[in-house]
């Protein structure tokens, strides 16, 4: 515990240095505290087959590789390196499943307010890829009421139920009932 306290005071660069140095507990002690980040990447994308948690596996897996591969003599802090590494793994995951190598991330769909496209494809595969996440999420925004898009917006952002629940006036059921409903007309 007193490790995790002496760590809390340190910047994530100094970490880094500590752990080219021999201490290997920083690696667990940067997992936990990116994890809520890589949850946060996850949850904005939707998996049509697939569950949410195989995209936060991929996450950690690049949370880990940023944490292996980050040089303190760069020009780039850890949160933007590690922020990078974490959507370019989610990103591989969700490519391979195009060529069938992963069955349930065949199809996902954005939900971030402002679809982006990677910039390791050519030049036309990325408008019609632009185009088609404009398409879809306006085909998602459309659908739902405003209800089920601020409690869609809330629970992307990381909120419990008990949070949404305070914030639009429901109880936990409601607020699970609605989380429900969107998932259903999502798909």
């Amino acid at each position: 515990m007193k490790m995790k306290e002496q760590y809390r005071n340190l910047t994530d660069e100094e970490l880094v240095k500590r752990l080219e140095a021999g201490e290997e507990e920083v690696t667990e002690y940067l997992l936990n505290k990116y994890k809520p980040l890589v949850k946060r990447q996850a949850r904005t994308l939707y998996l049509i087959g697939g569950e949410n948690d195989d995209l936060i596996q991929e996450g950690m897996i690049g949370l880990f590789k940023a944490i292996r591969a980050f040089r303190t003599d760069g020009e780039y802090s850890f949160y933007t390196f590690a922020e990078l590494c974490i959507t370019r793994q989610m990103y591989t995951a969700v490519q391979a499943s195009n060529r069938k190598k992963h069955a349930p991330l065949n199809s996902y769909v954005s939900l971030d307010e402002k679809p982006q496209i990677f910039m390791e494809q050519n030049p036309e595969d990325m408008v019609i890829d632009q185009e088609n996440l404009e398409n879809r999420y306006d085909q998602i925004h459309r659908r739902l009421s405003d209800l089920e898009k601020l409690v869609l917006e809330l629970y992307l952002e990381g909120k419990s139920y008990g949070q949404i629940a305070s914030v639009t006036g429901k109880n936990e059921k409601a607020v699970d009932n609605t989380i429900q409903r969107v998932k259903k007309k999502l798909l």
